[in-house]
């Protein structure tokens, strides 16, 4: 028995001596870019922090689309009382606005769930011991309802680059005023943190 290990070792060390076919090979890296710097610069990282107060005027990136639920009127004109609120107003004419504006709203549905616990107790007080039973059963209702999501987006006038971006639901109301009272309430919502602290 000690010999048949010892020839297995023996055939596992010359196994562990033969030719690899595998050869390690790495090509070199490329050379950097001649438009990058050759040291680390550090004041470019971190960033600086965004003046959000520069920001005073604005206009849209492209006008929202309209939905059955909601025409693109109504969302221009619930999203420009909600910016004007904030201190941002539209651009005149001729000039470049600061900021540029992008809404979307569409209609979702959201399933909700609702647990109510149902029992009976039965108890008894003699000379101040108290003794009973009691027990209950959950019951969960499930039902659908329809909500509307607002996301706006804000970008940089000049550079183009994202400034803020938020998103907001509500239940959608049924009659004319209680969808516009929706719509602005998930406006109102969606920029409720603008400008950042």
């Amino acid at each position: 028995m000690k010999r048949l290990g010892a020839l297995l070792l023996l055939a596992t060390l010359a196994a562990c001596q033969s030719h690899n076919p595998y050869i390690a090979d790495s090509k070199p890296l490329p050379p950097a870019p001649a438009h990058m710097p050759g040291q680390l610069d550090p004041s470019a990282y971190p960033a600086a922090p965004r003046d959000y107060g520069r920001y005073r005027t604005w206009s849209w990136q492209h006008l929202p689309a309209g939905t059955a639920w909601a025409s693109s009127e109504q969302v221009q004109e619930a999203l420009s009382n909600a910016l004007d609120q904030r201190g941002l107003r539209p651009h005149r004419a001729g000039a470049t606005s600061d900021l540029r504006v992008s809404a979307e709203l569409r209609l979702e549905q959201r399933i909700r769930q609702v647990s109510e616990h149902y029992g009976s107790h039965y108890g008894h007080s003699r000379y101040g011991d108290e003794y009973g039973m009691w027990g209950s059963a959950p019951l969960v209702r499930s039902y659908t309802e329809e909500v509307i999501v607002v996301r706006i987006d804000l970008f940089d006038g000049r550079d183009g680059q994202p400034v803020w971006s938020a998103s907001a639901e509500t239940l959608a109301g049924g009659s004319q005023s209680e969808r516009a009272a929706a719509l602005r309430n998930a406006v109102q919502q969606a920029l409720a943190a603008y400008p950042p602290n």
